[in-house]
């Protein structure tokens, strides 16, 4: 493959994964489940036990019928990065809207934001999700803004912290280390290319799922 062929390679590429994630978005608020598991690779692993599509559509189908009576997902910022060229990870912002049903039958109206740390995977010639690592920073009724700790607020649950900012540790970094009067600032060099992330990361292992 030429220089140039690269290039125009990695621009679909980029194109191709983030349609990817847009379709994510729209086969999960149409509840098109079929469509939904095969944006990821076939031996997709699920939980310890189970790997593959059809154990995905279980899970998904439970979730989806159970808990949310109707969702609707905005993609926002994306960065991507190819570890080579059919292997790729990224960050993704999602602000999420959802109506779901309380123990008395009334519904309540959650919003959500989140972020997803994304591993991607190009299987003959088409990208697939390899995995998606969830990190929520709140969940709240839309009347009552999440202000102070544990922002996660479902209905009819114990409040809790999400993985927002855990996975950048220039967040606790900033807020332990305010600059002193008179010191003149240090700037890092810019992070190489294709290590943007990896370097927000401080060098960390990619985040990894709990497997269930």
């Amino acid at each position: 493959m030429t220089d140039l062929e690269a290039r125009i390679d990695r621009l679909e590429s980029i194109d191709a994964i983030r349609q990817l994630v847009s379709k994510y978005a729209l086969t999960l608020d149409m509840r098109d489940v079929d469509a939904h598991v095969n944006l990821f690779a076939e031996d997709i692993r699920v939980s310890r036990e189970a790997v593959g599509r059809p154990a995905l559509k279980v899970w998904l189908d439970d979730m989806m019928r159970n808990q949310f009576t109707g969702t609707s997902h905005h993609i926002g910022n994306h960065i991507i990065e190819f570890d080579d060229p059919n292997h790729a990870h990224g960050v993704v912002y999602s602000k999420n809207e959802h109506e779901t049903p309380k123990g008395n039958g009334e519904p309540e109206w959650v919003i959500m934001q989140m972020m997803y740390w994304d591993n991607y995977e190009r299987i003959d010639g088409s990208w697939y999700f390899r995995r998606r690592l969830p990190c929520y920073w709140y969940a709240a009724d839309l009347n009552t803004p999440p202000v102070g700790e544990n922002k996660m607020r479902w209905p009819e649950r114990e409040p809790y912290e999400g993985a927002y900012h855990e996975l950048f540790p220039s967040w606790e970094a900033f807020w332990k280390h305010p600059p002193r009067d008179g010191d003149a600032p240090e700037v890092a060099a810019p992070a190489p290319r294709e290590t943007f992330l990896k370097t927000m990361r401080g060098n960390h292992p990619f985040p990894k799922i709990r497997v269930k």
